[in-house]
């Protein structure tokens, strides 16, 4: 995991994996979104947008999951991950049943990294 992105209140994190996956995190380790200040709440999903975006410009992937749970990280993050008919857990989610091997053949992860935050501070 790496951050890529940050500013006072949130932060982008990659997640190593077979797929792109990114993590977004409110600096301040509120619990619930309900805790989370309206103008953070803004950024958050005004980011959530950018990445996905990006994420269907660049990888062209069947479907984006975005995710927030935080049972075990009781702090307010957000996944969003390019899924492929070809990944190993596909359709599962990524937490679930492996499906098959993944032979996936994907463009560059780190162009990606970049694009997104070249779009994140050209807004």
């Amino acid at each position: 995991m790496s951050v890529i992105y940050e500013n006072e209140a949130i932060k982008i994190e990659s997640e190593e994996s077979e797929i792109p996956w990114l993590k977004i995190f409110t600096q301040h380790p509120y619990r619930e979104m309900s805790e989370v200040p309206a103008d953070i709440k803004f950024d958050i999903y005004y980011l959530l947008d950018v990445i996905e975006k990006e994420m269907l410009a660049y990888y062209r992937p069947k479907k984006i999951n975005i995710a927030s749970f935080g049972n075990y990280l009781p702090h307010v993050h957000w996944h969003i991950m390019a899924r492929f008919e070809e990944d190993s857990f596909f359709p599962e989610p990524m937490w679930g049943k492996k499906q098959r091997e993944a032979k996936l053949n994907l463009p560059d992860f780190g162009t990606f990294y970049q694009n997104v935050v070249k779009a994140v501070k050209s807004a």
